[in-house]
């Protein structure tokens, strides 16, 4: 490709000659819109001068004198007849409608004093006429009949009203005058408007033609040798230097291009090396990875082992301790009761704990697919597992409207029964009243358990959630310490959050935790530990 083409004359850049093309396509551009804006108005106006005054002037005129002339044949028949109903065009002459129609004329008339100057000699001619024949004759026939009107008076008012004539004659001929003059100007004006728009368009186009060269002299024939340059470089040829002329600014980019394609060799060299270094880490996560597997089945076999071969020899120890209770109980001192107590209290707690850690151990763990539940339903059933404890304690349980949620329904169910019975267990003096509500939350499902027990200090709102963690003393209320730890690990497993909320009264405790609507993809079991 021939580059010298692309080279402007010296001392003037690219952004000098597009500065310069574009400012005279604007002034022109300007200048023709500026004509065209001026012309439009002119005509506007000119068309109004031609349609609003002395079309309408013309108009009402006729009619006017047309009313005339019907009034002087009426008063001409009501002299011969004498009938009334004759007078009926005259009468009209004098209505409202008349004079209201005269006063517009002589408002469309106002600015040319020429016109208005015969519209009134006309006028005066007509107030001669009623005033000179037609009042007098009507008025005569009225008091002593058509006899009294004798050819002579008719002659007498038709010379009156052939002096109407001859003004409105003059007035109608100076007003058709001004029209056509005023109708020649408009299609003057229009003429020149129609000139100065087509000489815009062919401006226009011209002068995009010339911008259109210009650009591609200027611009698009550097660029052209600049992308090949750029490809040379893209299909592989990186140690290709980047060489380009034209003007400064396509110049400029070149250079830019070809630092990239230094650092792109530099930066290349050095994902080279750190592919290496992702391989080396890749094998290690792999080796890892074999490693937590291996791991994992390790915890499997220890949740057997702690399910069959841990729980044999302590279901011994315990009912041999609950043996040596029955048997010999007050048949030794009272340390030896205490003690045998102690000891069968102790079996009792450890098959507790051994059992809630292997419920802990087991959420997530059979990786069972989520499914649409109906929290309904899993309100039903814990309800139903805790009747012994509820009958009781007297509690009161509401619940709003429940949802359906993407979820484990086994999981659901034990969630809703940890819950419910820590807000039994946890009461205060009365009957507990406990309520769970839910409302949408965005694109989730936020649901909460209220109730108004004895509550927890807003200090522990992190730490109830941790296993084996309690916060009052084991001969106060029993329990293992697993069932809010279990809770937060069956609600990360559906993907959402629990938490206490410290804000939602001030007596109590509430819980709220987020599920997933059905329909909604919930991030779950991949980041729960087994």
């Amino acid at each position: 490709m021939n580059t010298r083409a692309s080279i402007p004359r010296p001392g003037w850049s690219l952004r000098r000659r597009l500065g310069v093309a574009l400012t005279a396509s604007g002034l022109v551009a300007a200048l023709l819109v500026a004509a065209a804006i001026f012309l439009i108005v002119s005509v506007r106006n000119q068309q109004n001068r031609v349609v609003n005054r002395y079309f309408n002037a013309t108009r009402i005129s006729n009619q006017l004198f047309t009313e005339l002339l019907d009034a002087e044949t009426a008063v001409r028949g009501y002299a011969l007849t004498g009938d009334p109903a004759t007078l009926a065009p005259f009468t009209r002459t004098t209505s409202a409608q008349t004079a209201s129609q005269t006063t517009q004329l002589r408002q469309l008339l106002v600015h040319d004093p020429a016109l208005q100057a015969g519209l009134m000699a006309a006028g005066r001619s007509a107030a001669r006429w009623y005033e000179q024949w037609a009042t007098p004759t009507i008025a005569l026939v009225k008091a002593k009949g058509t006899d009294q009107v004798h050819a002579a008076d008719v002659d007498r008012g038709q010379t009156l009203f052939d002096a109407i004539r001859t003004d409105f004659g003059r007035y109608s001929s100076a007003l058709l005058a001004r029209r056509q003059s005023a109708n020649s100007a408009l299609i003057r004006r229009t003429d020149l408007l129609l000139v100065t728009v087509v000489v815009a368009a062919v401006a226009l186009v011209g002068a995009g033609i010339g911008l259109s060269f210009s650009l591609r002299r200027w611009i698009l024939r550097p660029l052209d040798s600049l992308r090949v340059e750029s490809r040379t470089v893209a299909e592989g040829a990186l140690e290709h230097r980047v060489q380009v002329s034209g003007p400064a600014e396509v110049q400029r980019l070149g250079a830019d291009v070809e630092a990239m394609r230094v650092r792109l060799v530099t930066q290349l060299a050095d994902v080279e090396q750190a592919h290496r270094q992702v391989q080396a880490s890749r094998d290690e996560i792999s080796q890892q990875a074999t490693e937590l597997q291996r791991s994992n089945r390790d915890l499997e076999q220890f949740a057997y082992v702690a399910s069959h071969d841990l729980q044999e020899p302590l279901r011994k120890v315990a009912s041999f301790c609950q043996m040596l209770e029955r048997r010999y109980q007050g048949q030794l001192d009272e340390r030896a009761d205490q003690y045998i107590a102690f000891a069968v209290d102790g079996a009792k707690r450890m098959q507790r704990l051994i059992n809630d850690l292997l419920e802990f151990s087991r959420v997530g763990r059979l990786g069972r697919p989520l499914a649409p539940v109906a929290l309904q339903g899993c309100l039903d059933q814990a309800l139903n597992n805790l009747d012994t404890i509820r009958v009781a304690s007297g509690a009161i349980i509401t619940a709003d409207p429940l949802p359906q949620v993407l979820g484990d329904e086994d999981l659901l169910v034990q969630l809703l029964q940890n819950l419910l019975g820590n807000a039994i267990k946890f009461r205060g003096y009365g009957p507990p009243h406990v309520h769970l509500g839910a409302r949408r939350a965005g694109e989730l499902w936020e649901l909460s358990c209220a109730d108004d027990g004895i509550g927890i200090d807003p200090q522990y709102g992190e730490r109830v959630f941790v296993i084996f963690q309690r916060l009052h003393p084991r001969d106060s209320y029993e329990g293992t310490g697993i069932g809010l730890a279990m809770c937060k690990k069956i609600v990360e497993y559906h993907g959402g959050e629990i938490w206490l909320d410290t804000a939602a009264a001030e007596s109590g405790a509430t819980f709220r935790w987020t599920l997933h609507p059905v329909g909604k993809q919930s991030t779950v079991n991949e980041t729960v530990a087994p």
